[in-house]
């Protein structure tokens, strides 16, 4: 999934947009990757194997933020010429993105237009969300899932099947 990923990330025609319609772009995308990560958490719940569907959901997870960033990255720069320290390719939306994820910053592209510095915001408070909240959630309902599996709970939906979910 991983590799379909980085692939539509590649060949997906990124062009010019309207206005506006990069940060509503970015917001619809979000809502995409929260209902992947609902998703992805009850798939878990459900699961015969929840700490291998947990990585899993780590493993679409966290590549779904990047390129979703990454895109939003570069169809800004190609809008509004400039939003960055220097223009933008795939590779370098890709990688300011990782830089941002990783909190390190390189220093080597910076936003610099006012929609660039909003959506490395919104970067940053999702990569906070994802590292903290998500990964706790998926974790913790690995855990109760495979409790539940050791102690012979067949129906994941009871309650006490996954620590009262």
């Amino acid at each position: 999934m991983t590799i379909v990923l980085f692939g539509l990330y590649a060949w997906a025609p990124l062009g010019e947009r309207p206005r506006g319609a990069t940060l509503v772009g970015l917001v619809l995308a979000l809502l995409v990757f929260a209902a992947v990560v609902t998703w992805q958490i009850v798939a878990v719940m459900r699961s015969p194997y929840p700490t291998l569907q947990a990585v899993e959901a780590v493993t679409v997870s966290v590549p779904l933020l990047l390129l979703l960033f990454a895109s939003t990255y570069y169809v800004t720069e190609r809008a509004q010429s400039g939003s960055f320290t220097e223009a933008l390719s795939r590779t370098d939306a890709l990688y300011f993105a990782v830089t941002v994820f990783a909190s390190v910053g390189f220093g080597d592209i910076a936003a610099v237009s006012e929609p660039a510095r909003v959506q490395v915001t919104i970067q940053m408070v999702a990569d906070l969300i994802l590292i903290g909240f998500i990964a706790r959630v998926l974790v913790g309902v690995a855990q109760r899932r495979r409790r539940a599996l050791d102690a012979g709970a067949d129906d994941p939906t009871e309650p006490d099947a996954v620590g009262g979910l």
